[in-house]
């Protein structure tokens, strides 16, 4: 401890005091270029695995929207009924519905639309029994349909695509509601599901929506007008 405090030898100690303090910074300065090398090479691992996540969510938001393109009304009724409510649960649980405990009802936003506006369609399933029961009710067993008179004018199956099957467990008392589909007022075909389709006649003319899933049938169709 002498010779550190008190060093010997033929120069100054200040001499040694300036030495050491030179070899001491430098010690300091290799310490702390480590420590920058080592984060720098942290960091870059995290900004690495950003992009990839963002990736992989963009992906996911272009799967959802593939529904879209010519023909839209009929494509967006791709969207299953269980997507329009959570509570629903999926995988058959309880036996399967039978025709009499199952309601199939047209539904509207409203009855009387004006010459700019496009009905918004949609269908609401209720298990009208006393116990829970399990249904198909993917997209390939959806059908709603508009007629005037005995003449239909739109399907949605007429342009529908990649159509999907879901089994979906209603509870006993439960009503499912379909997402609402724009209806663009035109007559559909399979031969003008690419190109422009022909408008149906407004000014105060009624037509009618009826609805299906699978084998069953509203018993009525909803009324409106288009103006």
């Amino acid at each position: 401890m002498s010779s550190f405090r008190h060093p010997v030898g033929p120069e100054s100690s200040g001499v040694y005091w300036r030495r050491r303090a030179l070899v001491g910074g430098v010690l300091l300065l290799i310490v702390v270029v480590v420590v920058l090398i080592v984060v720098g090479r942290g960091s870059g691992s995290s900004s690495a695995s950003a992009p990839g996540a963002t990736a992989s969510a963009s992906g996911s938001a272009s799967s959802s929207s593939s529904a879209g393109g010519a023909g839209s009304a009929a494509s967006a009724a791709a969207a299953p009924a269980a997507s329009a409510s959570a509570s629903a649960a999926a995988s058959g649980s309880g036996s399967t519905c039978s025709a009499g405990q199952i309601t199939l009802a047209a539904v509207l936003d409203k009855t009387v639309y004006g010459p700019t506006e496009d009905p918004k369609i949609a269908m609401s399933i209720t298990n009208t029994g006393s116990d829970a029961c399990h249904m198909d009710l993917g997209s390939a067993q959806q059908v709603l349909t508009i007629s005037s008179g005995d003449e239909q004018y739109w399907s949605s199956k007429d342009c529908q695509t990649n159509g999907t099957n879901q089994d979906v467990t209603i509870k006993a008392g439960q009503t499912l509601t379909t997402p609402s589909i724009s209806w663009d007022r035109t007559r559909s075909s399979t031969t003008t599901c690419d190109s422009s389709r022909p408008a149906v006649t407004g000014g105060g003319a009624s037509y009618h929506l009826q609805v299906a899933v699978g084998d069953l049938k509203s018993e009525k169709s909803a009324q409106f007008v288009l103006n």
